[in-house]
């Protein structure tokens, strides 16, 4: 039995809750975050994650994450995205919400009337958060994302009759329109949502495009975006992550990803792109490079509160448990 004593300050972005551990986790060992994020799976630091994702401290769509040291002095912190299932490559509203959590916490020096970057490691790669302040108070936050690109259009799903979109944005997305499921974005078809983007996704297991061409650790389809129009540059989207999590906010590399597939289709504008929640992020592709689009996208991130966890080594439910 793990007895542990761990604080956190916890944000959401569009509603995704994000929790930050701010202390109670051993150093994690490894030359680069993504080295980290094969780390930490080790139990000792894996229970923390479970402490904080489990019930009765957390819930099966919790999200957060470890800070950890940069892979070199040209970021300001590194970062383990974890969720229920285990740990994520990628994430664009935890890197929103942790744009906000160094200026608040005075992590980076910020410009109280203009435009801070907080650069960050994750483990797909560098990315950075640039924070807009007035009056010394985060007011938005920009989320330059690693390249993003397309992989392959209209991959057939065995026993699903209907083909998916394949996108990198820092992780794998299957992309596909929730019409052609017989589905529209909403609460009330979350269910269905969820059950058809689970199995989207097994579908796709150990398909050869879902390989990272340059490091296996990055392969796989993470998360399926269910998404349809709202009109000329406007679309609503959920995204179904890990093993049926639901995204509440529109997703920051799923935004990504989608912005890599509309920018070879020819769409140019800035994507206004909605949740089944309604809040709402802004992306836009701002620079084109060989390994492929540079997209940047705008929401804003909140402080929920400030938490201290405990366990009880009495506790017969130990780190907790999750019903789905």
């Amino acid at each position: 039995m793990v007895t542990c004593d761990v604080r956190t300050i916890d944000y959401h972005t569009g509603g995704e809750p994000f929790r930050v551990v701010v202390d109670g986790v051993p150093e994690i060992p490894g030359r680069t975050v993504l080295d980290r994020r094969t780390a930490a799976a080790a139990p000792e630091f894996d229970a923390v994650r479970r402490l904080l994702c489990h019930e009765p401290r957390g819930h099966a769509d919790m999200y957060g994450c470890f800070l950890v040291p940069p892979d070199d002095a040209g970021a300001h912190l590194g970062v383990l995205f974890w969720h229920k299932d285990g740990y994520s490559t990628a994430c664009g509203h935890g890197t929103m919400a942790l744009g906000v959590h160094a200026v608040e916490q005075r992590l980076v020096q910020a410009d109280p009337d203009g435009e801070t970057d907080v650069v960050i490691d994750v483990p797909s790669g560098r990315v950075t958060a640039r924070v807009r302040c007035a009056a010394g108070r985060p007011e938005s936050v920009v989320f330059r994302n690693v390249p993003s690109y397309v992989i392959e259009r209209g991959v057939p799903l065995p026993g699903q009759g209907v083909k998916a979109d394949l996108a990198y944005g820092g992780a794998v997305y299957a992309s596909l329109p929730a019409a052609a499921l017989g589905l529209s974005v909403t609460p009330a078809h979350l269910p269905e949502l969820i059950a058809r983007g689970r199995a989207v996704k097994a579908a796709l297991a150990g398909h050869p495009a879902t390989r990272h061409p340059g490091d296996d650790r990055l392969s796989g389809v993470y998360g399926v975006v269910l998404h349809e129009d709202l009109g000329p540059g406007r679309q609503r989207n959920v995204t179904v992550f890990a093993d049926g999590e639901v995204d509440r906010s529109p997703c920051g590399s799923g935004t990504a990803a989608r912005l890599a597939l509309l920018h070879e289709e020819g769409f140019t504008g800035t994507l206004t792109h909605e949740s089944i929640v309604g809040s709402v992020f802004t992306g836009r592709v701002a620079e084109v490079l060989p390994e492929g689009v540079i997209p940047e996208i705008e929401g804003t991130a909140y402080r929920t509160g400030e938490h201290r966890f405990t366990l009880d080594p009495r506790d017969p439910l130990g780190t907790g448990f999750t019903l789905r």
